[in-house]
């Protein structure tokens, strides 16, 4: 297998091969091609955002400064805010419902490493898809990891680092995101 295949297979592949290179690379031009936009240019936003997110609903609007490790990776449905310096390493999918808040100064990653030195040495990476529910509100200062599920109805409190799968109707905080309580889903 190749380093892209095991990659795509959610296997340990190695994060400086060529052809994952090539990736990331494509990904930081479009992105500086995107934030170098005039910033009420909303059309000429969308349309780069088409060309280069996997998809994209209806009323997206990213903020400057964004970046992305692919971008073909990310799954945006409708009515999507991302506030300012939003991150996503989208190595792997990541998934975002209709009707989402980013707060500034998040990052969403599907991207690890080896706890072991050795295997740091070799630059392994492993990558698990990221899924965000629908009618989420997620604050600024947020950190989501890899292989992470964020149900419906969710909030997560500004600065939470999010390890672990949050339920629907749930506000999560902390560091590691505890669930602070639940939360009333009145569009049901």
């Amino acid at each position: 297998m190749t380093e892209l295949e095991k990659l795509e297979a959610g296997l340990e592949y190695c994060y400086d091969d060529e052809e994952v290179d090539a990736i990331k690379e494509r990904a930081i031009i479009w992105c500086a091609k995107y934030n170098a936009l005039d910033p009420l240019d909303f059309d000429g936003q969308r349309t780069v955002l088409k060309e280069n997110l996997g998809s994209v609903g209806e009323k997206v609007w990213i903020a400057k400064t964004f970046n992305c490790d692919n971008g073909k990776n990310i799954h945006i449905g409708n009515n999507f805010t991302g506030n300012y310096n939003l991150t996503v390493l989208d190595i792997r999918e990541v998934y975002i419902g209709d009707n989402v808040m980013i707060g500034p100064n998040t990052l969403i990653t599907t991207v690890g490493h080896p706890l072991t030195p050795m295997g740091r040495r070799k630059h392994i990476g492993i990558a698990s898809p990221v899924r965000i529910g629908n009618d989420v509100w997620i604050g600024g200062n947020v950190t989501i990891l890899p292989g992470v599920t964020i149900g419906n109805n969710v909030v997560i409190a500004a600065g939470a680092v999010v390890t672990k799968d949050v339920p629907d109707n749930t506000l999560v905080g902390g560091v590691p995101a505890r669930k602070i309580k639940d939360i009333e889903n009145d569009v049901e």
